[in-house]
């Protein structure tokens, strides 16, 4: 006698759709969401130190939001019982071969999180480290999919659990070359489109040279950011329209299209308003052109994807209209939220904690001797003639990473100025004083000995001519901050007109010291070469437990036209230094 199996519409209650229902909701189902949870805030906490200070990456903050509700969506028309026909390993494979397989990946995935962890804390902006973090967590997640769900499960949720990476930042090796040949690109067409209109411009590498000025590519597009930002946001619209993998190709394309033209449009209009009107033009139209970048990409790319995806909504119609299903087993494929046995689980969470306690522990161990030293910050000269701030570049910031900079500069008249025996006294000394913080956790300690007067100015052209190393400079009686004095020189002298000279004097100050120095200096590190960022660095500073604990950084630079007495500007600066430091109170 044949079987004949009756074709029927399977209709879920609300009940039965809902991964939170009561029907479902037990101690056992909770450790999924507890353990991921944990898994993924620690991930998103590490990756939000870099959407928090690069602009480039500020988009970061909403792809975990996104993620979770293309999960959701994923969630809503999961492979379930009475959908597809029965799968060898969808609820019906031999759980203990299930578990093998799971155990052999999950479990190495799972210790490899403890040296991530160590070198996270030491070198939070690594960025090969956070891609590795990420690849973890992934992974682990998409296992678990798998052990529930088989193949049709880890097809099904691929993309929302690996959207993530989208907020990951590129490795410098690739960022780099990219983003620097996109913005001289731009550059040299917006320089060419000027042009075309009767408006004198030349180019320079990404600079664009007007009769008013300079104007960076770095402020017109703002090195091309809204490229990542437009990978994103294709890959979302073509995730929420369930597009095909060539036409979210298309999609992504159009998408990085869109972002360059309008970066293009956006350069070419900032340079002719600083050509037309005045370099300080850009500002008032600066964030103005940002936003609307941004804007042209969402509505442009929705548009796009709205077109893409017309063709394959009427095809899922008419598989609507012919109401095919597929034959329900006689065996009820229901898949419980923790198919894992509950003691992976117990164990897994546990594991989490003990990388957390671990880590601390580890660095913690190796700070058991540091002191807490005096905090100071610096006065102002606001009386000093043609006293001013002045603006730090996005681009320094972006390196640097700071939590707080200031920058000022002020002149000092040829009647206080030194001078040298036999030569005449320059008309005006110019002095530029820098302030950099960096608060406790964000950042590697290498990165504050980044900014050197021996790493700056040699990069603008300047040449180191002597260095009197590092010597205590007297704040208080009983208070001194040591220094470093750098002597430079820019050009050679032609004629009778000397070249400029430059003192540059520097502090690194840390907030915790292995000793019990007032001032919190590190001379040891001041007296060094600056860092390289090596990976042996790195690895260096996780296994000596050495993680930021706050750092403060001073430069105090003299600029004169001619040379100038060593002596003489060194006592000028001690003279100096106690009016423009004052010494915090301990709260």
């Amino acid at each position: 006698m044949q079987s004949v199996v009756a074709k029927k519409t399977i209709t879920r209650t609300p009940a039965e759709t809902s991964p939170l229902s009561i029907r479902h909701f037990s101690a056992r189902s909770v450790l999924p969401f507890v353990f991921f949870g944990a898994l993924w805030f620690i991930l998103c906490r590490q990756l939000s130190g870099e959407w928090s200070v690069n602009e480039q990456y500020n988009y970061g903050w909403f792809v975990p939001f996104f993620a979770l509700y293309l999960f959701w969506l994923r969630w809503e028309d999961r492979p379930i019982e009475g959908r597809y026909p029965p799968r060898s390993n969808f609820g019906t494979a031999p759980r203990s071969s299930l578990q093998i397989v799971a155990i052999l990946i999950g479990v190495p995935t799972l210790f490899l999180l403890l040296p991530v962890r160590l070198f996270e804390i030491a070198n939070p902006e690594w960025r090969p480290v956070a891609w590795i973090d990420a690849a973890l967590v992934v992974t682990l997640t998409l296992l678990y999919l798998w052990y529930v769900g088989g193949r049709p499960w880890l097809r099904h949720f691929a993309f929302p659990v690996a959207f993530i990476f989208v907020a990951v930042p590129w490795v410098t090796p690739v960022e780099a070359p990219i983003i620097q040949g996109l913005m001289r690109a731009v550059a040299a067409v917006a320089a060419e489109t000027i042009a075309l209109f009767g408006i004198p411009a030349q180019l320079e590498g990404n600079l664009i040279r007007v009769t008013s000025g300079l104007v960076g590519v770095n402020e017109a597009c703002s090195g091309v950011r809204s490229l990542q930002t437009s990978l994103m946001i294709g890959l979302l619209f073509g995730e929420l329209k369930r597009l095909s993998i060539s036409r979210r190709i298309v999609l992504i394309a159009g998408a990085v299209a869109i972002a360059l033209i309008a970066n293009f449009l956006r350069a070419t209009l900032l340079v002719w308003i600083a050509a037309t009107k005045s370099i300080s033009e850009i500002n008032r139209w600066h964030d103005l052109a940002s936003y609307t970048i941004i804007g042209l990409v969402f509505v442009g790319t929705l548009i796009l994807a709205t077109l893409l995806g017309r063709k394959k909504e009427q095809g899922r119609a008419k598989m609507e209209d012919g109401d095919i299903q597929h034959p329900t087993s006689d065996i009820e494929h229901r898949i419980s939220y923790s198919a894992l046995p509950a003691s992976y689980l117990v164990f897994a969470l546990f594991w989490i904690v003990a990388v957390e306690a671990g880590a601390q522990l580890w660095y913690r161990a190796h700070e058991e001797n540091l002191v807490s030293t005096t905090r100071w910050d610096v006065r102002w000269p606001e009386a000093a003639p043609n006293f001013h701030k002045l603006k730090i570049g996005e681009e320094v910031r972006r390196v640097l990473r700071f939590d707080e900079g200031q920058a000022a500069a002020w002149t000092l008249s040829a009647a206080t100025s030194p001078a040298t025996l036999g030569q005449p006294k320059p008309s005006t000394i110019t002095c530029l004083l820098y302030l950099f913080r960096w608060k406790p956790g964000r950042n590697s300690a290498l990165l504050a000995n980044l900014h050197r007067p021996d790493v700056c100015l040699p990069a603008v052209g300047w040449t180191q001519v002597a260095d009197t190393g590092v010597r205590d400079y007297s704040v208080s009686a009983s208070f001194a901050l040591p220094f470093r004095h750098f002597e430079f020189r820019h050009g050679t002298s032609e004629d009778s007109a000397p070249p400029p000279a430059a003192h540059a004097f520097y502090c690194l100050s840390e907030d915790r010291v292995p000793t019990p120095s007032a001032a919190g200096a590190n001379p040891s590190q001041m007296a060094t070469s600056p860092s390289s960022w090596t990976r042996g660095e790195r690895v260096r500073e996780v296994l000596e437990g050495r993680r930021h604990l706050g750092q403060q950084v001073m430069e105090f630079i003299v600029l004169s036209r001619g040379p100038t007495d060593l002596d003489q500007v060194e006592a000028r600066f001690a003279r100096a230094l106690p009016q423009l430091i004052k010494i915090e109170s301990r709260k």
